[in-house]
């Protein structure tokens, strides 16, 4: 899917001035540990599933429609591993302004559901499963920050410390 119907017509209040939205982003492995990754069609980069959180959605709800909609798999997610907001504007090809806060989950397979990957949209060239040493390029930039917190997050976790990145007064800090 697209824009959503809810930021069309948004749009046609405010134009192309920047708009503030809530987007999320799924880190998913399988059984072999690889990450799930789809090739944008937009910018040719590969990167991981990401989205924007409908209005009154629940944003684990809209982690595992969004891995739905763009890879066909059907997942769980696990753990909520950081919430960020971007101090980069992101300007559109139509000239849409957009800023984000994005919530970065963990999420696993779903055992009840489709496990193999194939392309469920018009946002992506191509998804698959990728071992963390040969991971496709060119990565997302954003793709190489979140999985920065993934890794930092899963590095806490197994020390004790499962809470959720967020920053404050400029420092990292934990949920």
């Amino acid at each position: 899917m697209s824009t959503p119907d809810f930021i069309l017509e948004l749009r046609k209040h405010i134009g192309h001035m920047p708009l503030w939205l809530i987007g999320i982003t799924a880190y998913v492995t399988d059984g072999d540990g690889r990450i799930l990754l789809g090739r944008r069609l937009d910018t040719g980069e590969w990167a991981l599933v990401y989205g924007i959180n409908e209005p009154a959605e629940d944003p684990a709800d809209t982690v595992a429609r969004e891995v739905k909609e763009e890879t066909g798999v059907d997942v769980i997610p696990t753990d909520l591993v950081s919430v960020k907001a971007s101090t980069r504007m992101v300007t559109y090809a139509n000239g849409d302004q957009t800023q984000y806060l994005d919530l970065t989950y963990l999420c696993r397979l779903d055992p009840s559901g489709n496990t193999e990957p194939f392309v469920g949209d018009d946002e992506n060239l191509g998804v698959g499963f990728f071992p963390l040493d040969q991971l496709p390029a060119p990565l997302a930039q954003s793709t190489v920050e979140r999985m920065a917190y993934v890794r930092e997050y899963l590095l806490n976790r197994a020390h004790g410390d499962a809470h959720a990145q967020f920053t404050f007064r400029g420092e990292i800090k934990h949920l």
